[in-house]
């Protein structure tokens, strides 16, 4: 297991049974699963997800890190955000995310996300990051932008919501670019302090 996450506002943590209730309210939420092929949650689906991530948490070879998220000064988990290695060997992981929307327009999957995606390069030597989003989530999409996230295609109804055939955007961020746009992030920190 990963020690905790830790940023200036959250904790982002493992996740496990202690968490259903907090999970079973967002991933039930017809609103919060809107643009995602999963979901509403049944309470078995949301124990089947609980399983998985503490069975990945446990496994020799890890390849799904998921860490629920909470705020630093008022626990309670407002939702989860995970990177998903799919081969070790090449060097790629996807990110994903889902939170309640009390955390909506917050900043909270913005600042997890850039904690995730750090972890993927600092930690796990990642060379590309990915997600997938749903053309239409305007809020997701934001949030892969804030992370220097660049849109790499559109796969044309690729994917299955409720019944809707629906087009996905591919983003992607590689290592190299994440360490530039850090090194600029410091620098102009450094400038503004200095002035």
């Amino acid at each position: 297991m990963l020690p905790l996450l830790e940023t200036d506002r959250l904790v982002l943590r493992e996740i496990g049974e202690r968490d259903f209730d907090a999970v079973h309210a967002y991933a039930s939420d017809p609103e919060v699963v809107r643009h995602v092929p999963w979901g509403p949650n049944s309470p078995q689906d949301t124990l089947d997800f609980l399983a998985h991530c503490m069975l990945a948490a446990a496994a020799e070879e890890r390849l799904d890190y998921v860490f629920g998220v909470e705020l630093r000064d008022a626990p309670g988990l407002l939702g989860s955000v995970g990177l998903y290695v799919r081969n070790a060997d090449e060097g790629q992981a996807m990110l994903g995310y889902a939170y309640a929307r009390s955390a909506w327009g917050r900043g909270i999957a913005s600042e997890a996300a850039r904690e995730m995606v750090a972890m993927g390069f600092d930690v796990l030597g990642l060379r590309r990051i990915w997600a997938a989003c749903d053309p239409e989530n305007g809020a997701s999409r934001r949030v892969l932008e804030k992370l220097g996230m660049r849109v790499e295609g559109l796969l044309r109804e690729d994917t299955v919501i409720r019944g809707e055939v629906r087009d996905s955007l591919m983003w992607g961020i590689l290592e190299r670019e994440w360490r530039a746009a850090s090194a600029l992030e410091t620098t102009n920190s450094s400038a503004r302090s200095e002035g």
